[in-house]
């Protein structure tokens, strides 16, 4: 038994063949028991497994295998070239071989793909401080270019075809993907920036919906109230009354009113810390929601509409005289071309939106607010003692990563045309802090990827990933399935556990990259090294 303990322990070749094999064997297990298809999907997943558990394995075996045909010290001798070549050839040769492994398997390479491709190691080949720039520009040519190639009557045509998840997402996930990423950027600069767990970050989300339902539709039209500032909704709807204003102030105003709500809230509970920080955020949170659910009768004042809530709400757009003078839409609901339409107006718009929170979140991180709050993450009592205050230095955390998350709360609501209480339930805090956790706590680029993981697998991912393992990899009957479970007639029925599959991405990444996919350089640090306490005198002196 102490022999297998130690082999386990001194031997990375076992402890990444055992859990491949096992895997392996239950694949195996599965397409003799007819479980799975005899397909070429499924001993593709087969391959992918053993190549992802034994790269590293095989990497040194080639090493090992080239000395054995005659080459003298090979890996000596590749380490001498120039750095420009060893980065340049191993991407080529591992595209190649999947490339043509793929063209053996009856599947052509498609040309879309092939320019990603190119387009990628392009960026690869870039110096550090070059890519650093290079990569987030074509990363936002492409998003920009993205409505004209999703929308055209075949988009196939110039998009290839995602593996396993089929389709790319629509116009409408792209907006969602977008908001949730603002979202998740303005939760990172209170987890991820000052180490202040919150999980009631949704009640933001929900004040910045609710302040542009009360902006922007005639909410308090029985109120005998009626104010116009900029609308452009329609003319039926502004003769009804309640107070209608332009998009433009409404996000600003939204963004305010959610900061100050956030310093109200922030003063009496950020004196906690940890566990009881996050008990305090997480009923803040509940009490929005039940705020909205029961507002409207507070004391005879219909203040959120309760279940029904508020609609409609009044589209976006820049006007007449702007429109007439300068080109743009005058509103966003009259726009209906088939490349320029609603939809891709709110997401080029929330894109701009994106733009400016990264700005600012990078800005906050590097100024001296930032570097206060990393010091308040890293050590509080460290930070307190050399003059960091820190209530205040807390606040203005909590208060910059409220403003923003009330900012695309009423984006939200502007797409959506209506403000309603189901779309703020805890679920919402647990997802967006899920989003900082996966993709880098810290990172802003990594938080945009987490968010755009996890919200895609929300909104479509799941059902798509469900309707290839049903087609290409289980043996399914439609006609035996159950709706109401998991697995019935062979057949999978995936988004019923859809927050399963949620915890069992983040309990894997905890357990084997506890820092996230694309961690901050000073974080990843902490996890290598981390942090030790330095004695003021060495004893040993």
């Amino acid at each position: 038994m102490s022999t297998l303990a130690e082999a386990w322990r001194e031997r990375p070749v076992v402890r990444r063949a055992v859990p491949a094999l096992l895997i392996v064997a239950l694949i195996v297990a599965g397409i003799a028991s007819h479980v799975l298809r005899r397909t070429p999907d499924v001993y593709i997943v087969l391959l992918a497994v053993l190549a992802l558990f034994l790269a590293r394995n095989a990497y040194t075996g080639f090493w090992s295998g080239l000395e054995r045909a005659g080459v003298r010290d090979p890996r000596r001798r590749w380490e001498r070239q120039s750095p420009l070549l060893q980065r340049a050839i191993p991407p080529v040769v591992i595209a190649a071989v999947v490339i043509l492994a793929a063209w053996a398997g009856g599947r052509a390479p498609d040309s879309a793909l092939l320019v990603l491709l190119v387009i990628t190691y392009i960026l690869y080949l870039l110096p550090r401080r070059i890519r650093r720039v290079a990569a987030p520009l074509t990363v936002l040519a492409l998003a920009a270019a993205y409505p004209f190639l999703i929308q055209q009557p075949n988009y196939q045509r110039f998009l290839f075809t995602l593996p396993v998840f089929n389709a790319f997402p629509s116009m409408d996930t792209m907006v969602a993907i977008i908001i949730f990423a603002m979202m998740a950027i303005g939760l990172n600069m209170v987890v991820g920036y000052a180490g202040l767990l919150d999980l009631g970050y949704v009640a933001f989300y929900a004040i910045g919906a609710y302040t542009a339902a009360w902006l922007a539709s005639p909410q308090f039209a029985g109120y005998h109230v009626s104010l116009d500032v900029g609308s452009v909704a329609e003319k039926d709807i502004l003769k009804v009354g309640g107070i209608h204003m332009s998009i433009w102030l409404v996000l600003p105003i939204a963004g305010l009113l959610t900061a100050l709500v956030g310093v109200i809230i922030g003063l009496p509970t950020l004196r906690l810390r940890g566990d009881y920080l996050a008990i305090v955020t997480l009923g803040f949170g509940e009490i929005v929601h039940v705020i909205a659910v029961n507002g409207d009768s507070l004391g005879g004042f219909n203040l959120t509409a309760g279940p029904p809530g508020i609609n409609p709400i009044d589209p976006p757009g820049f006007g007449h005289w702007l429109g007439s003078n300068v080109g743009v839409p005058v509103s966003y609901l009259r726009e209906q071309g088939d490349y320029v339409n609603f939809v891709t107006l709110i997401f080029w718009t929330a894109l701009a939106l994106l733009l400016i929170t990264v700005f600012c979140s990078i800005r906050l991180r590097d100024s001296r607010l930032g570097r206060a709050w990393i010091a308040i993450r890293e050590d509080e009592t460290a930070a307190a003692a050399m003059g960091i205050p820190l209530m205040r230095t807390k606040t203005w955390a909590y208060a910059s990563g409220a403003f923003f998350g009330g900012i695309a709360g009423a984006w939200f609501a502007t797409l959506k045309t209506g403000v309603f209480p189901d779309d703020f339930f805890f679920n919402i805090s647990v997802l967006i802090l899920s989003m900082v956790i996966l993709g880098g706590m810290g990172n802003v680029w990594g938080v945009i990827a987490g968010a755009a993981f996890l919200e895609y697998l929300n909104l479509e991912g799941i059902a798509n990933l469900n309707g290839w393992m049903n087609d290409h990899v289980l043996v399914c009957d439609p006609s035996k399935q159950n709706p109401s479970s998991v697995l019935s007639g062979g057949c999978l029925n995936a988004p019923l556990v859809t927050y399963g599959i949620y915890g069992a991405i983040i309990v894997l990444t905890m357990l084997l990259r506890p820092q996230g996919f694309f961690p901050e350089e000073r974080r990843k640090l902490e996890f290598e090294t981390g942090v030790h306490d330095t004695p003021i005198q060495d004893i040993e002196a």
